[in-house]
């Protein structure tokens, strides 16, 4: 039995090692056919991930675009930045991270790690900006504690030579927002990018950004680059150049103050824009560096409104600047003799609408109602023509619309009707209503801008065009100057003689003794312009027409503005000047209109001669083909 028993033990021992061995040839066969997986069959792949985690393209932001006014002085550069960056795909534990870089740099880490979480891309090792404007000594710091996954990138920074000077015009950069980056317009641009975000930044950020460039550089097993195995240098953006006039900006600006309002200034044969003014302003430059949120709230939540731009964005009452409009309406549609006797009042059904002179201008006819600026003529007539005939020659100088100007959020100001009441009130029209338009009140709005442009239009006979702030752009990649041309709009559609009898009035208006715009008057030159008072409210009638009483509040009192063209036998400038709750328009904007106008007629003398960037754009601008030195 014992034999039999050895031999059956002996047997189970060899059936376990047999099965044993199965088992070891199974899984070296698993280990044989896994390994052919991942070296033949997935060896592209895995070859491509190895590759990466040794080698990086790393993205070059191009350097953005200058910006210069039409005699090639620069506006907006660069200067150099240095920004604290995480790539977070080598950052191993991004709180301990954080609190190691906030402890070097003497930061709080709070807003570190809010930046990293906000800006968290899917792009592979695309670094985040989490700091910017560093210190050199910072910038030492963190290259020497040599921290995986922070590094310390080479930026530039927007600088406006002048400070505030033109802030709403030349606007500002900020980071791409998730709308943005949604947007087909900002196809290709990486998050955390800045754009323009405002002014001419915002309108032409995409010539001005440039295009991107790539590195590809070898890094060790922290992150850090240990060599440059190629490199597409970026784009660089191109340079804007715009239609303002440096000196004429200046005067400006200078001239409005501190007041709140707008100044605009147009070329009246091309639309260019000459100066353009908005207060109050802001600093445009610390925007784009970028500023605190309680900074920001700041900012947005000023009563005076720093952020609206109301040469294009301010919608007010143009008073009797629109009676300009109103005259044409008169001469175009009704026999003459044109005359109203003026006692001051003119009482209409049931209602006593006043004139602003007390006493009445007595028999008038429609030039002395246009110089002396009687509201009892255009009461009469304006009730003879009725709305529609007011709306529709108005519109022909381009009250109600938007100019076309290439900045963002244009307002199109209010031009009534019978049937704009009725679409956007759902009321009718009353005839008392005509009369308060007559006189630019009531529904009756427009913005500086607009007025400007019908200003131009008058003192360019009846011939319009688009209002622009862009001249053209330097093209880095080719070289060479591409002009903008003028774009010319529809002529206002109003007789010659109807054209020239106004600009006689306008003429009359500053340099008659009788006009409401003495104020205006130059040594210099020949003015011609109108004088406007826009009631905010209406007062007691002890105060009315009478807002620079010192017992008026100052929210209370009128608007004053003053649009004109100089010099009158060849315009080559319309300004419009809003000074809100500046009281009579001629004695408080016509001044700033004078200024502004001897300052373009003083700068004109002074103007570089032939041979210079000057006489090359006027060429440029007059052939579009673009000029290449």
């Amino acid at each position: 039995m014992i034999p039999v028993e050895r031999e059956a033990l002996s047997w189970a021992l060899r059936r376990r090692l047999t099965w044993a061995m199965f088992a070891m040839l199974a899984v070296f066969a698993l280990f044989l056919l896994r390994s052919w997986f991942l070296q033949v069959l997935s060896h592209d792949k895995y070859s491509a991930l190895a590759q990466s985690n040794r080698v990086r393209t790393v993205v070059e932001k191009p350097e953005r675009g200058l910006v210069f006014d039409r005699y090639g002085r620069p506006l907006v550069d660069n200067v150099p930045s240095f920004d604290l960056a995480l790539v977070l795909d080598d950052v191993a534990d991004l709180s301990a991270t954080v609190e190691q870089v906030a402890g070097l740099l003497g930061l709080e880490p709070e807003p570190i790690r809010e930046a990293a979480r906000r800006q968290r891309s899917t792009i592979p090792y695309l670094p985040v900006t989490v700091r910017k404007n560093l210190t050199l000594r910072q910038v030492a710091d963190v290259e020497w504690a040599h921290i995986p996954g922070v590094v310390v990138l080479a930026e530039t920074e927007r600088h406006h030579i002048y400070g505030e000077m033109a802030a709403h015009l030349l606007g500002y950069v900020g980071e791409i927002t998730e709308r943005q980056l949604a947007d087909p317009a900002y196809a290709g641009v990486l998050p955390g990018t800045r754009v323009g975000q405002y002014g001419v930044e915002r309108s032409f950020d995409r010539q001005l950004r440039g295009v991107p460039g790539r590195r590809r550089i070898e890094v060790d097993a922290k992150g850090f680059e240990v060599r440059e195995l190629g490199r597409e240098p970026p784009t660089l953006g191109n340079d804007l150049y715009l239609t303002i006039d440096v000196e004429v900006q200046k005067a400006a600006e200078e001239a409005l103050g501190d007041r709140r309002g707008a100044v605009v200034a147009l070329d009246p044969k091309s639309g260019e824009v000459l100066a353009l003014v908005s207060r109050p302003a802001f600093d445009a430059e610390a925007i784009s560096r970028g500023i605190s949120p309680e900074d920001w709230r700041r900012i947005t939540a000023d009563p005076g409104r720093p952020l609206l731009n109301r040469v294009v964005q301010g919608a007010y009452p143009p008073g009797s600047i629109f009676k300009v409009a109103v005259a044409s309406a008169i001469m175009e549609t009704l026999p003459e003799p044109y005359t109203y006797f003026c006692t001051g009042q003119h009482p209409f059904m049931g209602r006593t609408y006043r004139d602003w002179k007390v006493q009445g201008h007595g028999r008038i006819d429609l030039f002395r109602a246009i110089v002396e600026s009687c509201d009892v003529f255009f009461y009469e007539y304006g009730d003879r023509l009725g709305i529609d005939t007011i709306a529709d020659y108005a519109s022909r100088f381009g009250f109600g619309a938007r100019t076309g100007i290439d900045l963002a959020g244009e307002n199109s100001g209010t031009l009534p009707s019978t049937q704009w009441k009725e679409e956007t009130k759902g009321e009718i029209w009353y005839p008392g209503e005509t009369l308060s338009a007559a006189i630019g009140q009531g529904y009756v709005t427009a913005t500086p801008l607009q007025i400007a442009a019908f200003m131009a239009a008058v003192a360019n006979d009846g011939k319009r065009f688009v209002p622009s702030v862009r001249l053209g752009l330097w093209d880095h990649a080719t070289d060479r100057f591409i002009a903008d041309v003028p774009r010319a709009l529809s002529p206002a559609a109003v007789s010659p003689g109807t054209i020239r009898t106004l600009q006689t009035a306008l003429k009359a208006v500053v340099g008659s003794p009788h006009g409401t715009g003495t104020a205006a008057r130059s040594r210099v030159t020949t003015i011609a312009g109108k004088t406007g008072t826009a009631q905010v409210v209406a007062l007691a009638d002890d105060t009315l027409h009478r807002p620079d009483l010192e017992d008026v509040p100052v929210r209370l009192r009128d608007h004053a503005w003053f649009a004109a063209y100089a010099p009158t036998d060849d315009p080559r400038i319309a300004v419009a000047v809003l000074v809100e709750h500046g009281g009579h328009g001629g004695g408080v904007a016509g001044p700033v209109a004078r200024q502004v106008i001897e300052a373009f007629m003083a700068a004109e003398k002074t103007r570089p001669g032939r041979g210079t960037l000057p006489e090359y754009l006027a060429s440029l601008r007059t052939t579009a083909n673009g000029y290449a030195p």
